[in-house]
């Protein structure tokens, strides 16, 4: 069953909060790169202790800037949800998809205020801070994607159906789970370039195979594996996804799958060998947002009710006679 599109208007702003979303995700990321997360000591919401700081230091305005943008996009959050709740009929996608979004907004607030409380911030290299960076990923990935259904079911789509789909929901879990795993290896991988910095590529490739070398440093290895093997397995889902569920929707987004994943290797690549600046940081965590937005993008297209059909049907063997 099909629902109405939303108005124009609420698609427009559905967009754009999405949009400013990851703006603070970069923003976010540049905190963490910069080393200025204890810009605003061990204060939450406050800033020191102060609502707005006094003499700020640069780490203290990376910081706080970060704290402000969040207020904003949680009010944006809020404001999304009341819209979907008020513009749309009881059973209208867009609703759960608002409120799951403002519930996962809600989370991200708690768990960025959990990482200034518990001081996993600046030079913290705990095995804590990398637990509470992965819980921080999986959250920001589950506040992405809710808000892409948001845009998703705005342009009038169907429901999905999670029963009865077969290899299409094995599929879909395959790239869930390996999306939530690539990215938890990412963040790790990032923690450990931003906290041990490496002076050349061949030191930084030495230090993966010294048994004194931080756990972080000796584990960032796994994540350009996992991005590799994960980009197979996206090619190979998004090929078989599009014969499975052969809507214009699904072919669409497995052929801009394989792009932007292309794309984010080769972006990878580049930040080994110029050894993680800050702005390639960036680039490539706003490239993994994509990857991931397609990614739901297409799962949802595979997964709606209104998706045709096609049977797995195995192409004959050509017998002697045949081929004769």
């Amino acid at each position: 069953m099909t629902h109405p599109a939303s108005t124009r208007s609420f698609q427009r702003f559905s967009i754009g909060v999405l949009v400013f979303t990851l703006g603070v995700i970069l923003w976010g990321a540049f905190v963490r790169a910069t080393g200025s997360g204890a810009g605003c000591g061990d204060h939450w919401p406050v800033c020191n202790g102060q609502v707005v700081p006094r003499e700020p230091t640069v780490q203290t305005l990376i910081e706080y800037t970060h704290r402000l943008t969040s207020g904003v996009v949680m009010l944006l959050a809020v404001a999304l949800s009341v819209w979907a709740m008020r513009a749309h009929a009881k059973g209208h996608p867009v609703r759960k998809a608002a409120n799951w979004a403002l519930f996962f907004m809600m989370t991200e607030a708690l768990v960025g205020a959990g990482i200034v409380l518990l001081q996993y911030v600046a030079d913290n290299a705990s095995v804590g801070r990398a637990v509470w960076m992965g819980v921080h990923l999986v959250n920001t990935f589950l506040l992405v994607g809710a808000q892409t259904m948001v845009v998703w079911f705005s342009k009038g789509r169907a429901n999905l159906a999670f029963r009865g789909q077969g290899w299409v929901g094995v599929l879909v879990g395959v790239c869930v789970a390996g999306m939530m795993l690539l990215g938890v290896s990412g963040a790790v991988a990032a923690l450990g370039d931003t906290l041990f910095p490496s002076e050349t590529l061949a030191e930084g490739l030495a230090q993966h195979a010294n048994d004194q070398a931080h756990l972080f440093v000796r584990r960032r290895i796994y994540h350009p594996i996992i991005a590799v093997l994960m980009g197979a397995a996206l090619v190979y889902v998004g090929r078989w996804m599009s014969r499975l569920r052969p809507s214009p929707e699904v072919k669409q987004s497995a052929m801009l799958l394989t792009g932007l994943y292309v794309l984010q290797l080769g972006a990878g690549l580049v930040n080994v060998v110029l050894l993680a600046p800050v702005w390639l940081q960036l680039v490539h965590l706003l490239l993994a947002d994509f990857v991931w937005m397609t990614v739901v993008r297409m799962c949802a297209a595979g997964l709606s009710k209104d998706a045709p059909r096609a049977e797995l049907v195995s192409e004959p063997v050509p017998t002697h006679a045949s081929a004769a």
